[in-house]
């Protein structure tokens, strides 16, 4: 798809950029800054990790400003730089301080250009680089509880950088139509996935077979998961309820994801696997360290979101494996899954849809199968590949280094 920048359109006109990846790889001496609340685990940490890791491979120097967190080390291996500031806090007093603190650091470290990707930091960044005559952009990652003025006032932060990149086009459209944000300022770069890792070819039975130790898992019975932490809106009730109205327990089922201290909700998942008779057959797993390999342990992913996923990482990755997947038919599910190709999506909440869904892939011949791995493995390398995302992010920094002034 060919991307004429200078002709893009005008306020609340047209469609936002869907920015196309570079012939060559974007080839940059800028120094990049990157602010998030933490490095400790989740997407947008993930995302800032490979990004930085781009702009060292580029040339350019990578700085990313968090509270820090176990991923901190992946950063200093990719040559990149971290510094600790409170930037988690969403203390009105913290956020005020953190902008002296990121504005000395912009100058200090010669900051070309700022990238924000939380709300929190964002604020104060977007004042720091505005007092030291820098250019600003976002990534818009989620939809945000929107339903207030106060909280929509608060999310705006993520919508004024000179341009806001989304992660999918169900994002796209969701700031235009709640924050008013023209589609000239809108660049739409997927999420994505790192096929060198994310590869049935890579991944060793050794690896497998640990994991289904560890999991106690049955040889011969087919495997069903849904990944994602444990949090009401990811659907385990919904999946519970489909696998009772399924009526098979020759199944295993796993609810694989970390509860990070929703101790209750993850009592109540368990008090309803119990209410249901499904003790033996669904299992909650914590978070898992080798996703490949449980991708590959499974027969069938499945992501239940009851609210739209801004972009849906399981369901890009499971389909990088070569796995059928059923979606939730609502965000950015329906940009990620070809319903009938590589999955099915099923209306969000209902567990009829969801277990009928689950019976037919489970009922798939071994050619189709084959036949669906080789398309959903294709359709991700394709569409949303880590390098992809990464030059076309890098080439979003030359567009607004090129439009910026000089300092």
């Amino acid at each position: 798809m060919a991307v004429d920048l200078e002709h893009s359109t005008g306020p609340g006109d047209g469609e936002p950029v869907e920015v196309a990846t570079p012939a060559q790889p974007p080839k940059t001496a800028a120094t990049v800054l990157q602010v998030l609340p933490a490095l400790e685990t989740g997407g947008v940490e993930r995302g800032t990790i490979e990004i930085a890791q781009a702009i060292v491979a580029a040339g350019g120097r990578a700085i990313v400003a968090s509270e820090g967190g176990r991923m901190v080390h992946e950063l200093a291996r990719a040559g990149a730089e971290h510094v600790e500031l409170p930037l988690a806090s969403k203390s009105p007093l913290t956020i005020h301080a953190n902008i002296a603190r990121l504005e000395h650091l912009i100058r200090e470290k010669n900051v070309h250009l700022v990238h924000a990707r939380s709300r929190a930091p964002a604020w104060s960044a977007y004042y720091a680089a505005k007092r030291a005559g820098r250019p600003f952009i976002t990534t818009f990652h989620g939809t945000y509880n929107h339903h207030s003025g106060p909280k929509r006032l608060y999310n705006s932060i993520m919508t004024r950088g000179e341009r806001v990149i989304a992660i999918s086009r169900f994002i796209a459209a969701h700031m235009m139509q709640y924050y008013g944000v023209p589609a000239r300022r809108i660049r739409v770069i997927p999420r994505g996935v790192d096929i060198a890792r994310f590869s049935p070819d890579v991944v060793s039975a050794e690896r497998v077979i640990a994991l289904a130790k560890d999991w106690f898992l049955a040889e011969g019975l087919p495997v069903v998961a849904l990944p994602g932490r444990l949090t009401r809106w990811k659907g385990q009730r919904v999946f519970i309820d489909a696998i009772a109205k399924l009526g098979r327990t020759d199944l295993q089922c796993l609810l694989i994801g970390s509860d990070q201290g929703r101790r209750s909700y993850k009592h109540e998942v368990e008090a309803l696997i119990a209410d249901r008779g499904l003790t033996g057959v669904i299992r909650v797993v914590d978070d898992c360290r080798d996703m490949p390999a449980a991708y590959m342990l499974s027969d069938l992913v499945v992501s239940a979101s009851t609210d739209p996923e801004a972009f849906g990482r399981v369901l890009a990755e499971a389909q990088a494996m070569g796995r059928p997947v059923i979606g939730s038919d609502h965000g950015g599910a329906r940009e990620t899954v070809l319903p009938e190709e590589t999955g099915w999506l099923v209306k969000p909440g209902d567990a009829q849809q969801l277990a009928d869904a689950i019976a037919r892939a489970l009922a798939l011949e071994p050619g189709q199968r084959q036949r669906i791995a080789a398309r959903a493995a294709d359709h991700v390398r394709r569409n949303f590949s880590k390098q992809d995302m990464c030059n076309r992010t890098l080439a979003v920094y030359d567009e607004v280094l090129n439009l910026a002034p000089s300092s």
